[in-house]
């Protein structure tokens, strides 16, 4: 994969990471996740830092993209929602069972369900990555060698 291909799905799918983030984590269930908070307190800023947030989410479309990108062939919607589901559903379902071996901020209950919620997330992302990506066109033979 060239520089410019995996800058462009990187903003792109941190975009997306941020906005699909946004409308199923801090609106749909954010009631959820307040429901089935471990034992922890004071845990949640009262305004979250949404730069942190936005540089994470570039981080992690970095990888998504890459997944999207490393797939045989040219990228198409399905097959980016499947990588980017897969991606988010692993990253998330580990770091929360690790999250739940050491701290107490969420409940077993939350430990699931996050994992199937990035899913949705990172499911979204890879499809708006792999769009974008899919429009674009690969470096020839030529500019390969040359680069």
């Amino acid at each position: 994969m060239d520089t410019k291909r995996l800058v462009i799905g990187t903003i792109v799918g941190g975009i997306a990471l941020h906005v699909v983030g946004y409308l199923i984590f801090d609106l749909a269930v954010w009631n959820f996740y307040l429901a089935n908070a471990g034992p922890a307190t004071g845990a949640f800023r009262d305004a979250n830092l949404q730069w942190a947030i936005a540089l994470g989410n570039l981080s992690l479309a970095a990888l998504a993209t890459l997944g999207v990108a490393s797939r045989a062939g040219a990228p198409t919607i399905g097959g980016g929602f499947t990588a980017g589901a897969v991606i988010g559903f692993l990253v998330w379902f580990g770091l929360d069972f690790i999250l739940y071996g050491f701290t107490n901020l969420w409940n077993l209950t939350v430990v699931i369900v996050d994992p199937l919620l990035s899913a949705i997330q990172y499911g979204v992302a890879g499809a708006v990555i792999a769009a974008v990506l899919g429009r674009m066109a690969k470096p020839g033979l030529r500019e390969q060698r040359q680069a």
